[in-house]
């Protein structure tokens, strides 16, 4: 089997650092991961841990100072700026904590901008699926002002999947919603992976969402320090606290 075959996006050996001498802080220390696809994976660690510089720079926001990303078998680290915007484009979708969302537009043309932008028609069979699959359907003409903050997350993760991308990158998507709707964007992300083979990786800090997932990657001081698969709240906020405990000892 190619080693490649089945892996949505890996990083190799990746390292960020920032600031040079006395100032000198590296955000990630030689990091190597694999997100396979149709999976749904948490990235986890303590404040200052490195976990959104790692989402960044495997998503191509962000430069790296060592070391390989790739999306596929494209190796981000090759591209020029313009291959680097097209990538994004095409293959890379993208949740934040802040919607996101154009106030002027309906929740369809929001849906759809990505698509606008690149010229391209959306497929009908797709959007309806993707509209469906996260339960806006009677709300397509409405401006994210009309929505609620649950409703317009939903909106941001079906603008995320209508490109069909390779991976969707959530930076703690649900940071700005109560524990209900919170619940809700959670599990169409998580019907996204199950019913639509979609591919998700999302920083939380919360144990509760990246119960979600398939498994949990945890960060510590820039470095992979562990991982859980069929991860539990619990179970999560167990080793959270044990990476706390160590980080305030180290």
């Amino acid at each position: 089997m190619h080693p490649t075959t089945g892996i949505a996006a890996a990083t190799t050996d990746l390292s960020k650092v920032y600031g040079s001498g006395e100032t000198r802080v590296v955000a990630l220390d030689r990091v190597s991961i694999a997100f396979r696809k149709g999976e749904f994976t948490a990235i986890m660690g303590p404040s200052g841990s490195g976990k959104s510089t790692l989402m960044h720079c495997a998503a191509g926001l962000d430069s790296f100072s060592s070391g390989s990303v790739r999306i596929g078998t494209t190796e981000l680290g090759t591209l020029n700026d313009r291959q680097l915007t097209q990538v994004r484009r095409d293959r890379i979708g993208f949740i934040f904590q802040a919607f996101n969302l154009l106030p002027t537009l309906t929740a369809l043309e929001n849906i759809t901008l990505p698509l606008t932008i690149a010229g391209r028609r959306p497929e009908r069979e797709w959007l309806d699926r993707v509209v469906s699959t996260v339960g806006l359907s009677q709300r397509l003409g409405h401006r994210p002002g009309q929505l609620s903050g649950g409703q317009q997350q939903r909106v941001a993760v079906a603008r995320a999947l209508i490109s069909r991308p390779a991976i969707i990158f959530g930076d703690e998507p649900t940071g700005n919603l109560d524990s209900r709707a919170g619940a809700e964007v959670l599990g169409f992300l998580r019907d996204s992976v199950r019913e639509l083979g979609q591919t998700v990786v999302m920083v939380t800090h919360d144990p509760v969402a990246a119960g979600y997932a398939d498994r949990v990657v945890f960060l510590a001081d820039g470095r992979l320090v562990d991982e859980m698969t069929h991860p539990t709240p619990d179970r999560v906020l167990d080793r959270m606290k044990a990476l706390d405990t160590r980080s305030r000892t180290s």
